[in-house]
């Protein structure tokens, strides 16, 4: 708890006095889906960021797929079947935490869902824009050290509980 409440005062601290300066493996561990509830990404897509223009639109409640006990809600039927498929492809690296915050701290922060970058077919998210900033002057590495501390976060751990 101490750990990812650190890392949330850090993003924050950073964020607002200007820019603060992430395999497999990543699907390990717990989703976020916020502080209470069971929706991934905020209710977003997970196909739209890899399809189309990439950008990511919100899902309809009529097209939901339940993975590793979080709902995904998805725009079309199409891409709610691609998602069953292959949810491993879709679904956001790090159960949707912070990539920043993991690969730098070794700590769970929430991801922003339309804050995000698709590096090697994979989605990864950060807690804002201040925060990408630091995360893009070292992607590879910040991938390379969450996806060694990730498979170290229990199911059951959640950001703020």
């Amino acid at each position: 708890m101490k750990k990812i409440m650190t890392t949330l005062a850090l993003a924050l601290a950073v964020t607002s006095v200007g820019t603060i300066a992430v395999s497999a493996p990543a699907l390990a561990g717990p989703t976020y889906t916020g502080l209470e509830g069971t929706t991934a990404l905020k209710g977003y897509d997970a196909v739209s960021y890899f399809v189309g223009d990439g950008v990511p639109v919100k899902g309809k409640k009529q097209f939901k797929v339940t993975y590793k006990g979080a709902d995904y809600f998805f725009a079309t039927a199409a891409n709610a079947a691609k998602f069953k498929k292959s949810p491993a492809k879709y679904a956001p690296q790090y159960g949707g935490h912070c990539a920043w915050a993991l690969g730098a701290n070794g700590a769970l922060a929430p991801g922003d869902p339309t804050v995000y970058k698709v590096v090697d077919g994979k989605l990864y998210l950060n807690f804002n824009k201040g925060v990408q900033t630091r995360w893009n002057k070292d992607v590879p590495g910040f991938i390379k050290k969450g996806d060694v501390k990730w498979p170290s976060f229990p199911d059951t751990a959640k950001f703020g509980s």
